[in-house]
């Protein structure tokens, strides 16, 4: 989360281009969203698992992170491909991370419905698809959310790639129901009957937001300043309680 917000900083400052990041978790961790409340999150739990706890940036509901793919898209938001409202720069991100999906092999996808109904929503992210939102035969198959800060948009998003979409279950204080979970949501591997790596769907992903965007992407490493303010951020935001259990 601190490299995130780091690179919105240098983007903010003119010192980085706009950038779309994939990554991983190790060890495997819950992250909160924004506003969410740290009391939905059964901790003594999360710990005898030993999995980390983090505060995203971005709003949204509780997600576990583990077997799953995860990006950023950073960028001005003067930029076309996010301008104007949240819903209208997530319909057009959507459409490039749909077609990466279809270079997967997944079918029976929607990014473009409204969901009327928030009477069941609850803790978890997954359990119900927000508006706008990546579908596969009607479960939830891909959630995001955004910021905006210094003129920039930060918009997270994860996919689900195998395992159990309803583990996180267990590590909320609700205790959610698991069937309802399983039965909303799901996974790649789901989907296609067959594993992806995590490598392939970060590919996929990569050339369909730049076929569908009209982007021309290179491979990039932090800079030493992003590395310096990541490291800031990180000891004085992300790691410490006040951030993580504020609400």
């Amino acid at each position: 989360m601190a490299v995130d917000e780091a690179i919105l900083r240098a983007l903010a400052a003119g010192r980085a281009p706009p950038t779309l990041r994939f990554y991983a978790w190790e060890p495997a961790c819950l992250s909160l969203g924004r506003a969410q409340k740290a009391t939905d999150i059964d901790l003594e739990a999360l710990q005898v698992a030993g999995f980390g706890l983090v505060r995203r940036p971005t709003g949204g509901k509780a997600i576990l992170h583990v077997d799953e793919l995860t990006y950023s898209a950073i960028a001005p938001d003067t930029d076309p491909r996010v301008a104007g409202s949240i819903v209208e720069s997530y319909r057009r991100l959507s459409a490039g991370l749909v077609r990466g999906l279809e270079l997967l092999g997944v079918t029976d996808l929607s990014a473009d419905r409204r969901w009327s109904s928030r009477r069941l929503a609850g803790p978890v992210c997954f359990e119900v698809p927000s508006d706008y939102e990546i579908t596969c035969g009607g479960c939830k198959l891909m959630g995001s959310a955004q910021m905006r800060s210094r003129g920039v948009v930060l918009q997270h998003g994860a996919l689900p790639l195998h395992g159990d979409v309803a583990r996180i279950c267990r590590f909320l204080v609700s205790r959610p129901d698991s069937a309802r979970v399983r039965a909303r949501a799901t996974t790649v591997e789901q989907a296609l009957s067959h594993p992806v790596a995590w490598d392939e769907a970060a590919d996929a992903l990569a050339t369909g937001l730049a076929e569908v965007l009209n982007l021309y992407l290179e491979p990039g490493a932090l800079t030493e300043e992003e590395l310096a303010w990541a490291e800031e951020l990180r000891a004085e935001k992300y790691a410490t309680r006040e951030w993580t259990r504020k609400v």
